[in-house]
């Protein structure tokens, strides 16, 4: 797996390069020593993994992922604590502490051996993590570099997985949004929204037809127009959710 580590510390960043030697599966292909360098070395390399410090001169660690098209796994590193709760709201892999604790560090590294659940991702962290379920007649805010809505969440039809980002169709918008399309399938009420596939999250309210569709799966048009697969797999929760 190719790793990047960024931490503007070069004591910092050899430390934790010789602690990840035994780890055979990690290929530290460079290191960066701030966020800047750090963009440039992503872009480059495209890593599968970085190492990130998050308080650094010029931009944080938060700062530096809003600039990248594509996101790479994220394992923050840093001496503080009370960054913990938004490192995991923008659904990084783990947070370390520093001075890094081995046996910390093996149980972050042996999440990266896991399998992938086909719909789900574990929420780590502690009870504060638990989220408001949106639902029906709630308003949400959405932030896309300088443009911000306040919106209700049934203008919006659907979500779509694109990278690390999350893509929110409401009126004749799409913004971006730095979230897992897992993560947040979690925060929204199933009564409301449907997981499609993989890459799509419906608002049932916006569902105009349904058709059967090729190896069991069915064929959504929005009231929009766009039309959207259910897997096979997700056309059987469905019909056994919304059938008499």
């Amino acid at each position: 797996m190719k790793t990047i580590i960024i931490d503007d510390e070069r004591l910092a960043r050899e430390e934790l390069k010789s602690m990840l030697l035994k780890y055979d599966f990690l290929d530290i292909i460079d290191e960066a020593k701030n966020p800047d360098e750090g963009i440039l070395k992503i872009q480059e390399h495209k890593p599968e993994l970085i190492f990130l410090d998050i308080q650094m001169p010029g931009m944080n660690g938060f700062e530096m992922l809003q600039k990248l098209d594509e996101i790479p796994k994220v394992i923050f590193v840093t001496a503080y604590d009370e960054f913990a709760l938004k490192a995991f709201e923008v659904n990084a892999l783990d947070y370390l502490l520093k001075p890094i604790d081995p046996e910390r560090l093996n149980e972050t590294l042996q999440k990266l051996q896991q399998p992938e659940d086909e719909f789900t991702t574990e929420l780590v962290g502690n009870e504060a993590r638990k989220e408001k379920i949106l639902t029906n007649g709630d308003k949400i805010f959405i932030k896309d570099g300088d443009k911000c809505w306040y919106i209700d969440i049934n203008t919006v039809r659907m979500f779509e997985s694109d990278g690390n980002y999350v893509k929110v169709y409401f009126d004749g918008f799409r913004p971006l949004i730095l979230r897992s399309l897992n993560s947040l399938e979690e925060k929204l009420d199933s009564r409301l929204f449907f997981r499609a596939n993989r890459k799509y999250i419906i608002n049932l309210n916006w569902i105009s037809s349904i058709e059967n569709w090729f190896n069991g799966g069915l064929l959504v048009t929005l009231k929009e127009g766009e039309k959207i697969e259910i897997s096979r797999r997700q056309a059987i929760r469905f019909k056994d959710q919304m059938s008499l």
